[in-house]
């Protein structure tokens, strides 16, 4: 792994810290990938029991990188012309359908876009009370990736999923846990304490019995079509991007600008 993650085992927990605070943890395509590589090693290593994804700062992680992620990839040249999921495809299958060990988010600080998916992906969600939750793709002219078509209705429910959506609601971490988008708010000044402990509780359950109970949650709340939920929303997002609003909007956007979009 790069100095983009940093990777910490404690007990039969393993930690998994998203490492680009001066980004606030924004995902270049080497961030991206590590976190799906690192996901994967840590579901296929027996002594494992429990994996936690947080972000170093003040932040979880605050999507794609728009000022440049960089062309970086793990793929054989072969390999990345014939894949259609990518990284933000994988966020959803790997942690949820490669993966039978419980995820554990937390969402320490800002969570948007592709970095909002990464943490609905996880099977358990804890946020400090100063985290901020967005969808943020209706600012850049884009829509849902990352299997948050998928996942956020799964959680609120159809109407509030596309409130949250549209309306590129801005939520703190108690308003996150009244509507259901975490299960757990806990205080700044506790929460690295609190998510350490959560996590070292579900490590003193048997390996078997949590790997045996997601695999069943998993198996009974997902459609078997989850590989094309997450391909449409990669085309459509792709033809969201080649639209003139969403250029128009990327460029407002790190200009720091309004935008006024014109449908085409």
């Amino acid at each position: 792994m790069s100095e983009t993650l940093k990777i910490v085992n404690e007990g039969k927990v393993r930690t998994i810290i998203l490492n680009r605070p001066e980004k606030k943890n924004a995902l270049s395509q080497e961030l991206a990938w590590n976190v799906v590589n690192a996901v994967e090693e840590a579901a296929r290593d027996d002594s494992v029991w429990v994996i936690t994804l947080t972000g170093s700062g003040n932040s979880f992680c605050a999507g794609l990188d728009l000022g440049g992620p960089g062309d970086y990839s793990p793929l054989s040249p072969q390999d990345t012309y014939l894949d259609d999921i990518g990284w933000v495809g994988r966020f959803l299958l790997s942690l949820r359908m490669k993966c039978d060990k419980p995820v554990v988010a937390g969402v320490n600080g800002v969570a948007v876009g592709a970095g909002l998916s990464l943490a609905l992906a996880a099977d358990i969600r804890l946020a400090a009370e100063s985290a901020t939750l967005m969808a943020g793709y209706p600012r850049i002219g884009a829509s849902p990736d990352g299997g948050m078509t998928f996942t956020l209705p799964q959680l609120i429910g159809y109407e509030q999923a596309m409130r949250f959506l549209l309306e590129n609601r801005s939520v703190d971490g108690n308003e996150a846990y009244q509507m259901g988008l975490v299960g757990e708010v806990v205080a700044d000044d506790a929460f690295n304490d609190r998510l350490a402990d959560y996590c070292s509780q579900l490590a003193q359950i048997s390996p078997i019995t949590t790997r045996l109970t997601k695999r069943s949650v998993v198996k009974s709340t997902t459609p078997d079509n989850v590989e094309d939920i997450v391909r449409f929303e990669l085309a459509n997002i792709m033809k969201a991007f080649h639209s003139e609003d969403s250029q128009k909007a990327i460029q407002a956007f790190l200009e720091k600008k309004e935008v006024t979009f014109e449908g085409r």
